[in-house]
């Protein structure tokens, strides 16, 4: 057995760890390129979102590099995604490739479900050595996501752009050739002292944005061409609404602890009362909870996605005035467009502060570098 997977942001890394523990052998999909979305476009039915077409684009280069057995996530009240494997796999099939497809039970069988697969693809490994094996793989992710939210924050300020992205690129690989939890230990150590050392604009207070939206167009820089950096350039700090260790706390191992998550949730219910599916309510939740504390907001969407198409509707009605950037993610949208838009949109944030501050702040382009 060759097991593949989709690409979404970092979650390679902890994939390889978990199959590497149980001895799973696994074909990694190259990195998302115009040649996987080009694939994705040809063989997807019309009409459906870009992480149906991104993802179908990964099993097919998969399948290429001699992949037999694919995952995906599925189940009920997870909007379209639900019905991602059956209609990949009809795709696929009807291309001549040979395979089976294992579905992940996201939002009904849960942590259960996880283990269970990693069980039959494992040889009948341990539950001991399942669980601590993916205990393991998390710890990787969430690495990753401490050191990416350090990122977040020096990227702004730094002197020399682009000293902080490589920095956080070289502590990717670092973490995925760590091989046990000391070592991962380390490099959290050494690259978070790394990033502290980055020389920064003295006294520049940057504007803070909220990204938030649809949780695969968050999470996957090429399908959002890489908005993160793009607002860092600018002068942005990035509150990034999700990240994917939190997600999977919350998500696999206690789903009913009173979290940012079930704050995010109150605060949409006077505008939406329930789940839409996706992440829809969570982006109207996002919006109310951070009015006041956020400058603004970008919302990033699959066109066609039904559940953020309903968030973006309720915006407008609820209080506070948070201004929203919707930026609809598909093959036709064009890098040069998206950063003129947070060009402006970031522009619009910086004279909405200086008004409020009646004059008391330097926008990012005047503020001296030395």
């Amino acid at each position: 057995m060759k097991l593949s997977f989709p690409h979404m942001g970092t979650v390679w890394v902890p994939m390889k760890a978990l199959c590497q523990e149980l001895g799973i052998d696994l074909v990694i999909p190259p990195q998302n390129t115009t040649r996987t979305l080009s694939l994705g476009v040809k063989h997807a039915p019309e009409g459906l979102c870009i992480p149906f077409k991104i993802t179908l684009g990964n099993f097919i280069e998969a399948l290429e590099l001699g992949a037999d057995t694919l995952i995906q996530a599925g189940g009920a009240g997870i909007c379209r995604l639900g019905r991602y494997a059956k209609t990949q796999e009809w795709v696929m099939r009807d291309l001549g490739y040979q395979f089976d497809m294992l579905v992940v039970g996201v939002s009904d069988k849960k942590l259960r479900g996880l283990m269970g697969m990693f069980k039959a693809v494992s040889n009948n490994a341990s539950w001991l050595r399942i669980f601590s094996s993916l205990r393991f793989a998390i710890s990787k992710q969430g690495v990753i996501d401490r050191i990416e939210r350090q990122t977040q924050r020096v990227r702004p300020r730094e002197v020399e752009k682009g000293t902080a992205t490589r920095l956080y690129r070289e502590s990717i690989a670092a973490v995925d050739a760590a091989s046990d939890s000391a070592s991962l230990r380390r490099v959290e150590k050494d690259y978070a002292e790394r990033l502290d050392a980055v020389p920064t604009i003295p006294g520049f207070e940057p504007l803070i944005v909220g990204v938030t939206g649809e949780f695969y167009v968050v999470l996957e820089p090429f399908s959002n061409l890489d908005v993160e950096i793009e607002l860092g350039k600018l002068g942005v700090e990035v509150h990034r609404a999700t990240f994917i260790s939190e997600w999977t706390k919350f998500s696999f191992f206690n789903p009913f602890a009173k979290d940012y998550q079930s704050e995010i949730h109150e605060a949409a219910r006077p505008y939406l009362s329930r789940d839409v599916g996706g992440d829809g309510w969570e982006s109207v939740g996002e919006k109310v909870f951070h009015t006041g504390d956020w400058d603004g907001m970008v919302h990033l969407a699959p066109f066609t996605c039904l559940p953020e198409i309903v968030a973006q509707n309720i915006f407008p009605a609820t209080p506070g005035g948070l201004p929203v950037l919707t930026i609809l993610c598909d093959e036709q949208t064009g890098k040069p467009g998206v950063v003129t838009r947070l060009e402006a949109f970031v522009d619009l944030l910086w004279q909405r502060k200086k008004k409020a501050r009646k004059g008391d702040i330097t926008p990012y382009e005047a503020v001296p570098r030395h």
